[in-house]
């Protein structure tokens, strides 16, 4: 059998962290900020966590 491929845009778009963790980053922060509220540009600035019930198929899409 050959191996599976990974999906591309999903290995461009999470990362797995050392505790088996997915990070992801956030939505609206490419351009326009202005509109936005100063505690939400702030709040985007970290990387968020991917729910427990998502890990296993994006895992699964990385490999």
């Amino acid at each position: 059998m050959p191996k599976m491929k990974s999906v591309k845009g999903a290995v461009k778009r999470f990362k797995i962290k050392k505790n088996g963790t997915v990070k992801r980053g956030t939505a609206f922060r490419s351009h326009i900020l202005t509109k936005q509220d100063a505690s939400t540009r702030h709040g985007q600035k970290s990387p968020k966590v991917i729910a427990k019930v998502d890990v296993a198929n994006i895992k699964a899409m990385i490999n």
